[in-house]
């Protein structure tokens, strides 16, 4: 069986130049794990791991209660923390040198690359273009609704 054969064209896809509050919007919209990077022609140029965007935001708590802080201060700075990133770009945390896949390479394949590096969604892209994403629930759906 080949990616392409269960892979979701519908990639949730955002720019390079999008603000961090859009680009939270659509992982909640989307119930994506991962947001596809595009630039205006569609060519696929990384990954925005929700992960990387929540760690961007993150105080340093250990820090902040090593220095005093309450905990109610700390969730006080993490909202400030929210507010300030809110309409930065989120081009410095696109992952650009992402694992991608071909829609023609065999499940195998992606589902060895996610195990291994523990990703939940690739990139399937055909030359430059973004043509759609595979999930680790996609192959497990697909293997097991099989038999």
């Amino acid at each position: 069986m080949r990616i392409g054969d269960i892979m979701d064209r519908r990639a949730a896809r955002i720019s390079l130049d999008a603000h961090m509050s859009l680009a939270a919007e659509l992982l909640v919209l989307s119930r994506a794990s991962d947001l596809m990077v595009v630039d205006a022609d569609g060519r696929y140029v990384g990954a925005l791991a929700e992960g990387d965007l929540l760690h961007a935001i993150m105080p340093d708590f250990e820090g902040l209660t090593e220095s005093g802080a309450s905990l109610q201060q700390a969730f006080a700075i993490f909202l400030e923390s929210g507010r300030r990133y809110a309409e930065q770009p989120i081009r410095r945390l696109v992952i650009k040198k992402s694992i991608t896949v071909s829609p023609d390479d065999e499940l195998l394949k992606a589902a060895t690359v996610m195990v291994t590096k523990q990703i939940r969604r690739l990139a399937v892209v055909e030359g430059e273009r973004l043509v759609g994403t595979v999930s680790r629930a996609d192959i497990c759906w697909a293997l097991l609704s099989e038999s």
